[in-house]
């Protein structure tokens, strides 16, 4: 094999592989022990043609294809461990140069680890960032417990009020046409979530059990359905229940049994600790956040597009997931916004970019100020996690895989970096 390499444009380099003719023959060969069980021919079982019949009959190319891709990995592999200056960050780019019986020319451009020349990233000023816990939050917070602890109990002897649950029947028309999705039996509503169409659950209010009457609405002018925007609607409404909501009632007890504090007052403590911590770790994520987005904007970089499109893929594979749980798919979910695969990713192409330079920014300055974690720090971090999990160290380690351990040591150095880059800037 001869090959050569050269930088390209946007952080791409393009290497040429030429294989000699026993290269070339060797990978065809290859290529038709691994495919021959495909092709038969008169007078011969599938799998047993001879090679030079199959290449008689169909044509000396039959095998490029696969040779190609025997090939291609195996000596681009041999190349980027040659040259290690080739930091190929994705899948390359494969074009045929030339191709026949006496060998093949391959090119590869391939996206590299693109150079990153940092700005401005110590003596910088920013503004402190600070969440103080007020009475109102530690209220709110124990207004969520209540909730939590609440009970749905029956209304018989009133009309509906704002706040209450219903359960109502409901058909909708427009013209006086039903239309998809506008009917709907036993549906519970909570007068004043704003859950429904503006104007919709005010109408409820007033209505008594087992009273029937028409409602009328307007769909919004940006209503996600086409064929019902702006439209005048009207709502057939029959109440079937009221419930209302009851909060247990807020004492030593209730706080005893639903947390195991002592008391209310000293729940009151807990709750306000750790607000103060949620606060603290708010804040220190906001102010790394303006950090990296400064010392990015002071960082110059040529991103190849192979690394933004990499992350555009993340992102989209990330929604796929979202919508999964929702029991949606991702190509339904565009029709009903009106859009294309293509133009869902050009959506994200402005983040990703951010994405990918934040990362590369931050890589850079880890390089440069020569941050690592020691093998003890990451026993220690192990250790920690440990403990916490109530385990010994030798048990909890059987079960950690490499990745996992590489991932601990990431945090460790992260955490340096963002401790260095909080000490060298100015906040206040």
């Amino acid at each position: 094999m001869k090959y050569t390499f050269e930088k390209a444009e946007k952080s791409t380099v393009k290497i040429e592989i030429t294989l000699t003719e026993t290269e070339w023959k060797e990978a065809i060969d290859k290529a038709y022990e691994s495919t021959k069980g495909r092709y038969s021919l008169p007078g011969f079982r599938k799998g047993k043609v001879p090679k030079h019949l199959l290449e008689q009959t169909y044509g000396t190319g039959i095998f490029y294809e696969e040779a190609i891709n025997s090939a291609f990995p195996k000596y681009y592999a041999e190349v980027l461990k040659k040259e290690s200056s080739i930091e190929a960050v994705a899948a390359p780019e494969i074009d045929i140069k030339n191709i026949d019986d006496k060998g093949i020319v391959m090119v590869a451009i391939v996206a590299v680890k693109p150079d990153v020349k940092l700005g401005d990233y110590k003596g910088i000023n920013f503004k402190k960032i600070e969440y103080n816990v007020k009475d109102e939050d530690v209220e709110n917070d124990i207004k969520r417990l209540q909730d939590s602890r609440s009970r749905l109990v029956d209304v018989k002897d009133r009309a509906v009020k704002d706040g209450d649950t219903t359960i109502i029947d409901y058909s909708g028309s427009v013209d006086g046409v039903k239309f998809d999705g506008g009917t709907a039996e036993k549906q519970t509503l909570v007068i004043g979530s704003k859950t429904f169409i503006p104007g919709f659950e005010e109408q409820i209010i007033g209505m008594k059990i087992g009273e029937e009457k028409d409602i009328t609405v307007k769909f919004p002018d940006d209503y996600s359905a086409e064929n019902l925007k702006g439209k005048d609607s009207v709502f057939h409404i029959k109440l079937h229940e009221i419930k209302v909501r009851e909060l247990p009632e807020l004492n030593d007890e209730f706080i005893k049994e639903a947390t195991g504090a002592e008391n209310l007052d000293a729940y009151k403590k807990e709750v306000k600790d750790r607000l103060v911590k949620q606060n603290q770790a708010r804040a220190d994520r906001e102010i790394e956040d303006e950090i990296v987005k400064k010392i990015s904007e002071n960082a110059s970089v040529e991103i190849p597009d192979a690394l933004i499109e990499n992350q555009i893929d993340s992102m989209v594979e990330e929604m796929e997931y979202r919508l999964s749980y929702q029991g949606l798919k991702l190509d339904d979910y565009l029709k009903y916004i009106g859009k294309t695969r293509e133009d869902y990713r050009k959506d994200y192409k402005e983040q990703a970019e951010s994405i990918v330079k934040s990362q590369l920014v931050i890589g850079k300055v880890i390089e440069v100020e020569k941050i690592d974690a020691s093998d003890e720090e990451v026993d220690e971090k192990i250790k920690t996690m440990a403990e916490a999990q109530g385990k010994k160290v030798p048990d909890y380690k059987k079960n950690m895989g490499s990745r996992q351990v590489e991932y601990i040591k990431n945090e460790i150095i992260i955490k340096k970096l963002f401790d260095m880059l909080k000490k060298e800037n100015i906040i206040k």
